[in-house]
């Protein structure tokens, strides 16, 4: 009895989890959806204010985080290459180096860290921002001004959210892989023509598509969970740190899950293409 009761308890637990978190991104999703059709549509706001929103957003998400981004991405794009070169010259493989960095770097570390970093500068700021203004009452003061909170405040923070990731993941990219060589060629002699070849060789369309996917897919995720998050809060200031810590690990579960379909999608279409299965 205790056993049944035990599988039972989680089986319901699982359930109520599931239906949890489908209710959470089909709320995601239409203020996502709604807050693109106001503003494009109702164009509730002129476009110049909605420029001035997305340009402040842009200069504090991009900006502002090109030092941190150079810092790791010179880091891990030199850590992957002396690996990746010091293996490859063991196995006799170092034509493969192109193909390996853009595996590694362009389709997943690049993405990946890339977002991360925005969820901890940027994800926090706007959940906490938008957290504050609802304990204030702003948004009711929006409202009665004839604002609309999604066009005016949703919308600008999701554009400029998605250009600033696009833009910081391509300079990410460029930064590992040239930092990181400059950095390797300290230590181990490799010619740049050599290196710059073997990458261009090793680019494909596949991997720019997977690349704007991601990026794309990620800086839209992140922004709408940290505008969902702060838009929930009521009107305890306690509310809004607990808000701004459900939006980070919202984000990341969000972000990495989407990461892990996207590539799996990716390396079956290429199995398929190839004729594995």
């Amino acid at each position: 009895m205790r056993s049944q009761a035990f599988i039972l308890n989680k089986i319901d637990y699982m359930g109520r989890w599931f239906v949890n978190s489908l209710e959470y991104t089909i709320n995601l999703l239409l203020m996502t959806y709604l807050s693109i059709r106001t503003a494009v549509f109702e164009q509730a706001q002129g476009f110049r204010t909605v420029f001035s929103v997305v340009s402040q957003q842009i200069y504090f998400t991009g900006w502002q985080a090109l030092p941190l981004i150079s810092a790791l991405a010179i880091a891990a794009g030199s850590i992957v290459i002396m690996q990746s070169s010091f293996q490859l010259n063991f196995l006799g493989g170092q034509g493969q180096i192109g193909k390996l960095l853009i595996v590694i770097i362009v389709r997943e570390i690049g993405p990946l860290l890339t977002a991360l970093i925005v969820i901890a500068r940027s994800g926090t700021a706007v959940a906490s921002e938008l957290g504050n203004m609802k304990v204030n009452n702003e948004i009711e003061a929006l409202r009665s001004l004839g604002i609309n909170p999604l066009s005016y405040i949703v919308f600008p923070r999701l554009i400029g959210g998605l250009l600033s990731v696009l833009c910081l993941s391509f300079y990410f990219v460029l930064i590992a892989l040239m930092g990181g060589f400059f950095i390797t060629k300290l230590i181990h002699d490799m010619p740049i023509d050599f290196f710059i070849v073997n990458i261009a060789n090793a680019l494909e369309a596949n991997d720019v598509v997977l690349f704007l996917v991601k990026n794309t897919f990620s800086g839209v995720i992140i922004f709408a969970v940290s505008c969902y998050q702060g838009l929930k809060v009521g009107h305890s200031p306690n509310e809004v740190p607990v808000a701004t810590t459900k939006a980070v690990v919202n984000s990341i579960i969000y972000v990495v899950g989407f990461f892990v379909i996207a590539t799996a999608i990716f390396y079956i279409n290429e199995l398929t293409r190839f004729g594995v299965i």
